[in-house]
């Protein structure tokens, strides 16, 4: 298997990531802007993408845009923004065939360099703001957007359930932005939000692919010869301890309740504890052999669906499920079970390896793909812990059934969220 590293090279402006394999026919490059978590700023951010995906002063429109991309032998490119724990990430994406494997060409990663650095820096902007037009269409975008998430009741449910378990936290900010936000939003704003990012954010640059390494670096610095002073680190979470466990009950049309529950873990990714903590949660809801699958929904027939996920910026595990309405009772207490079984020691040989075996396969597919490596590593920049794949695998073959269960006892719960029919769960 060939071994990935993540070259770093400190340019000053930004931190460049080299990472060098033969297992794709593409390369990726990845910007990564990220900056704290702040009320005032997020629905600005969460626009900024949609408006700078639209055009710039050499492509004038998104139709001139997508034609550049068809020239560069049909390269994919996109921005999106996410929530890393307390952190607000606005990622610019570019994938492109490696020139190796075209005859002929050898300037083609100058030319999708340059491509990425006049979207970065030379937007469609006048007189520092943005084009009005493209704000408010984008605006209305973002609008129907957030609309939409009252329709998709699972992340509706799992946005209110963060609302309550942390409304006196960083990591309650919606990462999508909020309505009351957008009529407030100018042109002029938005490129002031514009400029901070450029300037401020934390700034890593991913190159993934097959290529020379001092080429690479020698080009990506020729290109983006950024005169910036970020101002921005990551910031760490800090672990809250729950006072009591909190029941939050809404009410609308629905068919299918959503119970979504929080626990606190008080764990994340650069934590010694993590790999533990990541077997816990494979095998309490993680994958399909897991014990709410199994006895949530296969065993009892209470959930329609029934899963636990991590948290690792946060120190955080959610879990999702979705019941009969007059159902909340019996599945709440089942599933509040399959947590006191594992401190109880209720776990199998056979339940720790498939589990083991699980995980490893889930990390291997992630680096199947060059978008994933780029995640991994960035997991492992803004944790400041950096681990080889190697180690990572030795690291949950070692997991011992006593640490696993050690991890139960430190997980707390703190909040229960139900999301119910009209007249249905009491």
């Amino acid at each position: 298997m060939q071994k990935l590293n993540d070259e770093k090279v400190n340019v000053g402006p930004y931190t460049l990531h080299l990472i060098k394999t033969g297992k794709f026919k593409t390369n990726t490059i990845a910007l990564k802007f990220l900056s704290p978590l702040e009320r005032e700023t997020i629905t600005e951010r969460a626009l900024l993408p949609f408006v700078l995906q639209k055009g710039s002063k050499k492509y004038s429109d998104e139709r001139e845009l997508r034609l550049k991309l068809d020239d560069l032998y049909g390269a994919k490119f996109s921005i999106n923004s996410s929530k890393k724990g307390e952190n607000h990430v606005i990622t610019f994406v570019l994938d492109f065939p490696n020139e190796r494997f075209l005859p002929g060409e050898n300037n083609l990663v100058e030319q999708c360099l340059q491509f990425l650095y006049d979207i970065l820096m030379n937007p469609n902007v006048s007189d520092r703001q943005f084009n009005e037009r493209v704000v408010e269409r984008e605006k209305e975008t973002l609008e129907n957007k957030i609309k939409a998430i009252i329709d998709e009741k699972i992340q509706y449910a799992n946005i209110r359930l963060i609302d309550e378990m942390c409304k006196n936290e960083k990591y309650s900010i919606h990462s999508h932005g909020y309505l009351e936000d957008l009529p407030n939003i100018s042109a002029r704003s938005l490129y002031d939000t514009y400029e901070r990012m450029i300037n401020e954010d934390k700034l890593d640059i991913y190159v993934v692919g097959d290529f020379n390494q001092d080429e690479m670096k020698n080009q990506i610095e020729s290109v983006f010869q950024l005169n910036r002073q970020s101002r921005h680190d990551v910031v760490q979470s800090t672990s809250v301890e729950p006072n009591e466990v909190e029941e939050v009950l809404e009410k609308q049309k629905v068919q299918q309740a959503k119970l979504h529950i929080g626990y606190r873990t008080g764990i994340t990714y650069r934590d010694p504890d993590y790999f533990a903590l990541q077997l816990f949660n494979g095998i309490f809801g993680g994958f399909p052999h897991s014990k709410l699958f199994i006895n949530v929904r296969e065993k009892h027939s209470l959930a329609y669906y029934a899963a636990s996920r991590l948290e690792s910026n946060k120190g955080l595990l959610f879990v999702y499920s979705g019941i009969a309405p007059e159902q909340f009772e019996k599945a709440k207490d089942i599933i509040l079970e399959q947590h006191e079984d594992i401190k109880n020691g209720q776990i199998t040989e056979e339940e720790l390896e498939q589990t083991k075996k699980m995980l490893i396969h889930q990390i291997k597919e992630t680096v199947d793909r060059s978008g994933g490596i780029v995640e991994l590593y960035y997991q492992q920049e803004i944790n400041q812990f950096d681990i080889g794949l190697d180690e990572i695998y030795e690291r949950i073959q070692s997991v011992t059934r006593d640490e696993v269960i050690n991890i139960a006892h430190q997980i707390k719960l703190d909040t229960i969220y139900l999301l119910t029919a009209e007249g249905g769960g009491e």
